[in-house]
């Protein structure tokens, strides 16, 4: 603001940022670089101000309000406020506000009534009441700008701030977010979290709100999650931020989610090793080069793994049982003894009266560690005749011999077990498939139903007779509906959304025989056609991106694939036909991806969001619940979503369905 009740216009209301996202890579901590805060300076012209322009410019349009006797406290207040601002030293409003030690209070009202109670001898009374809003006054009008942590946490004032910048800085900026969440169909509580925030940031920082950065909403995030408390749940949400995003207020290189701040980054082969604290420097620095040169073949999450089964269960084992152990030439008995270590894991479980016992029990994965090491030595020796100054000092008889590790006797048990595995589950499989058809379509008529039911009327939809419920609010995006005889409150909303992607995970799972980041990682893209040469007959395939084997692959679209993808593309379109781009996380590269338009998305207030593992697994896991199945021993069954894999794969060699890879289904 240039000078005390003088407003800058917004201008007209920012139309929609629909604009494509660019790339934005990098951690946490390198976008916060590049994404800085704004710097609060230590004078502006507001804050400068003498007493009487600032008393001239607050009790004035468009600070003043309509009734006499509000304004007349307001009036009150800001003179009292005013009166203890110039008994603090300072030469500005901002640095006497900083002098008073006010930030350092929740209840800033106790200094100004000490002040008061000092200056007449008197014994200190109540807190004044009106000077709650006198601060107000001076916070809009940006005399002085509070620190963020100070307007997150302080108690009961700022009250309704939003409403106050709303009222007298910003208001057609305002105005254009209420809109957006009214378009978005965005809860009031959510809502309302959201405007505060973006209050809050004009408070601390000055100007509109199309002034404030991506910096400034990364430090109040951060700031937020330092003061939150255990009862406000939407502490830390970021929907504040597609607010101003959706206004217009960013520019396209902005991230087109905070998310991506949270990204912590992959640790380097150095971070990796120097978890296990190996003490040996010349070993530590040798797994350290090793993985080095070993990590452009492989991925981040097979990087790690090879880190702790080298670096915890190897290295780190021998040092903790033989200290002061500097070279990896084993003697026969240090090396007898790791690996009859490595081949058991302690087990912590609780005894007959309630105390810990530790037992010891076969590793599933022993062999895996014994053939690491032996990869290990040999690639050492190996790497030896290339270049001996570096690697030729290490390369020493291998501990592990061929016979040890070799996997061929765990092969057959592990296929034993999977084989059981898929037993067990092929003939649950109709019945899981039948139950999603059958809760996707009855979760799809009682939403239906219910939104075209009053509030407290009663309906019957899906083979269920419910009661539309009464909100508060009616915002909310969300229809919910109650047991009438129990008074039990449903959200209809999720459980239509859960049994789509319920229906949709488990028929493309079933059909393709993909894994389950494959899966999450599908787009649009990934739907192409290929024409053969001889008939010209169009092929539909399904283009499926490297994953575990690093190798592309495509997969015929069987008629019940085709059905499938159709209705997961008609779900996620846009008004404009167009599927939206998400920001996805690679778990195994531990990266943000660019935006893709993927097929497994859905919209959550202003933001597309993928529909993460996890919630599949729960998903998943819900529906097996629902038809009750157990295992041989009386367990719930549970399905993992490589059993998926291996049904295909079963059903294909018994039915003789189109193969994996294949892009010309074989003849019956």
């Amino acid at each position: 603001m240039t000078s005390v009740g003088q407003v800058p216009s917004a201008g007209p209301p920012a139309a929609v940022a629909e604009a494509v996202p660019r790339v934005v890579t990098g951690t946490g901590a390198e976008l916060l670089a590049r994404f800085p805060p704004r710097l609060v300076p230590s004078s502006w012209p507001a804050t400068c101000a003498g007493r009487h322009e600032v008393l001239a410019g607050l009790l004035a349009p468009p600070f003043a309000l309509a009734n006499p006797l509000s304004q007349q406290t307001r009036r009150l207040g800001l003179v009292t406020v005013l009166n203890w601002l110039e008994a603090q030293p300072g030469r500005t409003w901002q640095e006497r506000w900083l002098a008073s030690g006010a930030e350092g209070r929740q209840d800033w009202r106790s200094l100004v009534a000490a002040w008061k109670a000092a200056r007449s001898g008197a014994p200190p009374g109540r807190l004044p009441p009106h000077v709650g809003g006198g601060l107000m006054l001076l916070i809009c009008g940006d005399v002085i700008r509070p620190g963020t942590g100070w307007l997150l946490r302080c108690s009961p004032t700022p009250r309704n701030l939003a409403a106050e910048m709303a009222r007298t800085r910003d208001p057609a900026a305002f105005a254009r977010l209420e809109e957006l969440c009214q378009a978005g169909s965005v809860g009031y509580d959510a809502r309302l979290t959201a405007v505060d925030k973006i209050a809050v940031i004009m408070a601390a920082k000055g100007g509109l709100a199309t002034d404030i950065t991506v910096g400034d909403c990364a430090e109040l995030l951060g700031i937020a999650a330092q003061v939150r408390t255990g009862t406000d749940r939407h502490s830390g949400s970021t929907f504040f931020y597609q607010l101003l995003r959706s206004l217009g207020t960013f520019g396209q290189d902005a991230p087109a989610t905070m998310r991506v701040f949270a990204g912590r980054g992959r640790p380097t082969c150095e971070q990796l090793i120097d978890r296990y604290h190996i003490q040996c420097r010349p070993v530590r620095d040798l797994l350290v080069d090793y993985l080095a040169e070993r990590q452009a073949a492989m991925d981040f999450s097979s990087l790690q793994h090879y880190a702790y089964l080298l670096g915890k269960l190897f290295w780190a084992d021998i040092e903790a049982h033989h200290p002061g152990i500097s070279s990896l030439k084993l003697p026969r008995d240090v090396a007898a003894a790791w690996k009859q270590r490595v081949m058991t894991r302690t087990v912590t479980r609780p005894g007959p009266d309630g105390e810990p016992v530790t037992t010891t029990a076969p590793r599933r994965d022993g062999r895996s560690v014994l053939t690491a090491v032996r990869a290990f030595y040999l690639d050492i020796a190996e790497w030896a005749d290339d270049d001996p100054a570096r690697w030729g000092p290490h390369a020493v008889r291998c501990p592990v011999t061929a016979s040890e590790a070799s996997h061929k006797k765990d092969r057959l048990q592990r296929k034993s077990r999977m084989d059981q595995r898929t037993r067990e589950r092929m003939p649950v499989l109709p019945a899981l498939v039948a139950w999603a058809e059958a809760e996707r379509a009855a979760t799809a008529q009682r939403l239906a139903a219910a939104a075209s039911t009053q509030p407290g009327a009663v309906f019957t939809a899906g083979g269920q007779t419910l009661r539309r419920a009464i909100m508060k609010t009616q915002t909310t995006g969300r229809i919910r509906a109650e047991d009438p005889a129990t008074g039990k409150r449903r959200d209809l909303t999720f459980e239509e959304h859960r049994g789509f992607w319920t229906w949709a995970m488990i028929q493309v799972l079933w059909h393709t025989g993909i894994r389950i980041e494959e899966l999450t990682e599908l787009s649009h893209h990934s739907l192409i056609q290929y024409r053969l040469p001889a008939t010209g007959e169009l092929i539909p395939l399904l283009q499926i991106a490297p994953s575990k084997t690093d190798a592309e692959r495509l997969l015929v679209i069987s008629p019940e694939l085709a059905d499938a993808l159709s209705a997961i593309v008609s779900r996620i379109r846009g008004a404009d036909g167009a599927v939206p781009l998400v920001v996805g996380y690679d778990k195994n590269e531990r990266i943000y991806n660019p935006p893709m338009p993927l097929l497994f998305q859905y919209r959550r207030q202003l933001e597309h969001q993928p529909v993460s593992e996890t919630a599949l697994r729960g998903y998943l896991d819900h529906a097996l619940a629902a038809i009750g199945v157990t295992t041989a021993s009386g367990a719930p069954l549970r399905y993992t979503f490589h059993d998926f894999r291996r049904l295909f794969i079963t059903d294909a060699t018994l039915n003789r369905r189109s193969c994996i890879g294949c892009n010309i289904p074989r003849k019956a």
